[in-house]
């Protein structure tokens, strides 16, 4: 505030600090005024001292809300509360897929897809590897003995597939250029 041996004038201003303790509630009430418009700024974190009283008797002198008004306020600080609490849960989220210590399902079907496409090719891969072997095979013991073989080959290739977290990560990246860039086709549209 000016200083003590000034005047004030219509042109007065004051910080939040000080209107907040000439108006006798917290600086964080004045910054929630101003939010909703009750006492305005006249600059960041400054108000028209005089204005600001003025508007405060005039906010306090227009009575208590009605019951509709304080069901809408009610209903309109609950839903407020919803979207924030949404909002920084999806945040959570996001930074945990952004970490890895999260999946999205799909990235994680798509990923399952890949191994069983990797199962299914060792297996349809079998018959060409063995037709030659198994139909020189003395007996149908050994033939069985040389397809086991080969399909625990298989087997043991295939259980060397691991989580491997450079994956999942390489799928979200293109995943969010992919939402990223219809993102942008939806705004140029």
């Amino acid at each position: 505030m000016a200083g003590q041996s000034e005047k004030i004038t219509d042109e007065t201003e004051v910080s939040t600090t000080e209107l907040a303790t000439v108006l006798g509630v917290s600086a964080r009430r004045v910054q929630q005024m101003a939010q909703d418009g009750t006492v305005p700024t006249c600059r960041k974190g400054f108000f028209r001292l005089a204005d600001s009283v003025q508007r405060y008797i005039k906010f306090l002198s227009d009575g208590p809300m009605d019951e509709e008004d304080k069901k809408l306020e009610k209903t309109r600080r609950v839903a407020e509360t919803t979207m924030k609490a949404s909002k920084a849960t999806i945040a959570k989220l996001e930074a945990e897929e952004l970490k890895g210590t999260m999946h999205r399902s799909e990235d994680v079907a798509a990923m399952t897809t890949d191994l069983i496409y990797a199962i299914r090719g060792a297996m349809m891969a079998l018959p060409g590897r063995l037709a030659v072997d198994v139909a020189s095979a003395n007996s149908p013991a050994e033939a069985a003995e040389i397809i086991r073989r080969e399909v625990n080959k298989a087997m043991r290739e295939l259980s060397n597939y691991r989580y491997d977290p450079k994956k999942y990560e390489e799928r979200v990246r293109e995943r969010r250029a992919w939402e990223a860039d219809s993102g942008r086709d939806a705004d140029d549209g």
